[in-house]
């Protein structure tokens, strides 16, 4: 069976950076992932990459920055009083380190994750650019296997419409005994 839309893949794969070869991510071969295609929540390139490809083929390719994460948006990296993070007029010790992560919200209520990449003695860099911004991604691995959507399995997909009976957030939370009529297709 070939990967097309309305099918289901199993795949294993190494995500590199392309720039230095570094590796980004590693998805083994005893934990594979699984994604549907033609529902519009891959990269469209990740997709056309791997269409046309069935069980045990092996991939390799790059996608450009601008196809993937997008580049690096100068707009969202901003320089904060350090003042903004005072807790009673205090900063905790060693709160301000480069690299470090932080959630901060806009003035709509949305959260942003954002990462610290310069401190100085007023202020704070902060990053908010999805941390594969401005990257080429390279994708090489296998496809294990293409398969049907009735196809009952556990492990994940990538997307909410993943649950196939025992997978699904919304029958584990509200602990529904049947399929959920938002989640599972």
């Amino acid at each position: 069976m070939k990967i097309e839309p309305g099918k289901l893949a199993k795949l294993v794969y190494k995500l590199y950076d392309s720039a230095d070869n570094s590796l980004i991510e590693e998805i083994p071969a005893r934990k594979p992932v699984v994604f549907r295609f033609g529902i519009n929540h891959l990269f469209p390139d990740f997709e056309q990459n791997l269409m046309g490809l069935t069980d045990e083929d092996e991939f390799d390719f790059v996608i450009k920055a601008e196809n993937a994460y997008g580049p690096i948006d100068t707009y969202a990296i901003f320089d904060i009083p350090k003042e903004t993070f005072e807790v009673d007029g205090k900063v905790p010790d060693n709160f301000f380190l480069p690299g470090k992560k932080i959630s901060m919200h806009d003035n709509n209520g949305q959260q942003h994750i954002g990462r610290m990449i310069k401190i100085m003695d007023e202020t704070v860099t902060i990053d908010f650019n999805h941390p594969l911004a401005g990257k080429d991604l390279r994708y090489a691995g296998k496809v294990i296997e293409v398969f049907e959507n009735d196809k009952i399995f556990p492990f994940n997909i990538n997307s909410r419409i993943w649950c196939l009976q025992l997978r699904c957030p919304e029958r584990k939370k509200n602990k529904l005994q049947t399929k959920c009529r938002n989640h599972c297709p």
